[in-house]
């Protein structure tokens, strides 16, 4: 059985509706069968204000789902074939005899008609053998084979699609439409950006790099990584530059972008989405994450305790550290240097 959602992959999925794409486009970008998606979806949304008197609106958040979520799991029923009865004893007999529990389910809807109690579903059989602890089946079965295929777990399908390509029609502008001077990196302005997740994936911080000068920009993200919240406080972070520094963002294809429309509207800034699987696209942001791990390594740091002030005080000691690539100036001391230039200019 696919392991449970976790909050990280909650918020994936209201940053997904908020954009607009459908249950296959999120399931295959976090490799999960549609079904999930939609199942998800259905026992976790809740009633917002109601918008006619006969239909009310049915919203889907990440944290309220993950806490509602939470309690199902709290609260478990006792699964059916964990229970000793005619339905256990008689999935036990048809397991023995090879059958599969597709051929199970088939043969107790032919045997017993007319009583649901006698009926059971192909995943509930499954589940009993792969994942229950208590009143599994293959204790029954240790001393044979519990299925055909003779395997100890499950395996879960492949998601068509899923490595090979990623469907978000969110995605605007590519990398390779970017202007050719961010490329050479002789213009300041242009940007790449990225998300530094925490323990568990439950939180997270922006971190912008300025590409010519390699100057840092962290931005906390106290409400998380909806797309909508990103979008807001990177607007916020950035207008504070001058527009001569606002040339071009580059981003890679997480969902915590999809509002970029929003963001561009917000700065002048276009949002230009590295290809898939392509971080080198990115090497500036992606060097400089791995120096902030120094300062918040991943295994123990929860970015919701951590402060905008402690941010910036990590970002203004990694900006006045000298660098190789800067012939040992300073992204600070660059970054002074253009600001100054383009005042007398």
């Amino acid at each position: 059985m696919a392991p449970r959602l976790s909050s990280g992959e909650r918020e994936e999925i209201a940053c997904g509706l908020a954009a607009g794409e459908s249950m296959n486009s999120i399931g295959r970008r976090l490799a999960r069968q549609p079904s999930t998606i939609s199942r998800e979806i259905a026992q976790h949304s809740f009633h917002r204000h109601a918008v006619t008197f006969d239909r009310p609106e049915m919203t889907y958040r990440a944290g309220p789902a993950h806490r509602s979520a939470m309690t199902a799991r709290a609260r478990p029923r006792t699964a059916r074939l964990a229970r000793s009865g005619s339905l256990r004893t008689r999935v036990l007999q048809l397991l023995r005899k090879r059958f599969s529990p597709q051929q199970i389910t088939a043969q107790l809807r032919a045997e017993h008609p007319d009583q649901p109690e006698m009926q059971v579903s192909h995943e509930t059989i499954y589940q009993a053998i792969y994942l229950q602890s208590r009143g599994s089946l293959r204790t029954d079965l240790r001393r044979q084979v519990a299925l055909r295929t003779g395997r100890a777990r499950r395996r879960t399908r492949p998601i068509a699609g899923a490595a090979t390509r990623s469907n978000r029609d969110w995605v605007g502008l590519n990398v390779s439409q970017r202007p050719a001077e961010a490329d050479d990196r002789a213009v300041p302005g242009h940007w790449e950006g990225d998300l530094v997740i925490g323990k568990n994936g439950t939180s997270a911080v922006a971190t912008l790099v300025e590409r010519s000068t390699r100057y840092l920009m962290l931005v906390a993200l106290p409400d998380g990584r909806l797309c909508h919240d990103v979008a807001a406080r990177l607007s916020t972070a950035m207008r504070r530059l001058p527009a001569q520094l606002l040339r071009s963002l580059t981003w890679d294809q997480g969902s915590e972008m999809a509002a970029h429309a929003t963001f561009t509207l917000a700065t002048d800034c276009p949002v230009f989405f590295c290809d898939p699987h392509s971080p080198w696209q990115r090497g500036s942001n992606e060097n400089t994450n791995g120096l902030l791990r120094q300062y918040y390594p991943k295994s123990v740091t929860n970015f919701r305790t951590v402060t905008q002030r402690q941010l910036d005080t990590v970002a203004r000691q990694l900006n006045e550290r000298p660098r190789m690539t800067l012939a040992w100036n300073t992204p600070a001391e660059r970054l002074t240097e253009l600001l100054g230039d383009a005042t007398t200019g």
